[in-house]
């Protein structure tokens, strides 16, 4: 074994300038907002497609809670994740340094997984149009998005109040 003088370098973390910090901090601010809006006109939709006596507007309802989730949910959720966890590991915050900063991470985690898999606009469209929808399964559909609406409020109080309390 070779000694050497050497000193050890500790890995440099990420550190994002001001600028960077302020133009990430607009991404997500922005992004997390717009989700928020989104996931308001999805629970208004589908409680108007619930409660509503025309299957027509309720098939037409279903079809544009699609083209929102495809047009505005999943890129709205995957940037504002990027742009949280580039802030958290960016800057003297830290991604696993404080609670409200985590449960902000499991929460949008939540949000986007509810959103995946049980989240169903398009059979709920398909239903509607061969009258086949049950009432059961338009609430449940209701329930997913108030869920996700709810998480996103409870992120939002946390980025506002920024609870104490460190991990270990």
């Amino acid at each position: 074994m070779v000694a050497t003088n050497e000193p050890t370098v500790a890995p440099r973390r990420l550190r994002l300038s001001p600028r960077g910090r302020k133009i990430v901090t607009v991404v997500h601010i922005v992004t997390s907002v717009a989700l928020l809006g989104e996931v308001w006109a999805l629970v208004a939709l589908n409680i108007y497609a619930t409660v509503g006596a025309d299957a027509d507007l309720a098939h037409s309802a279903y079809r544009l809670m699609a083209v929102l989730v495809f047009a505005g949910g999943i890129p709205l959720s995957m940037t504002a994740l990027i742009a949280g966890v580039t802030l958290a590991l960016g800057t003297h915050w830290g991604l696993l340094r404080h609670y409200w900063i985590f449960v902000k991470l499991l929460l949008l985690i939540a949000v986007i997984v509810c959103g995946m898999v049980l989240f169903q606009p398009g059979p709920m469209a398909e239903a509607t149009a061969t009258g086949t929808q049950t009432t059961t399964e338009q609430w449940r559909q209701v329930a997913v998005v108030a869920a996700q609406l709810v998480m996103l409020v409870s992120a939002t109080v946390l980025s506002v109040f920024k609870p104490r309390g460190r991990m270990r």
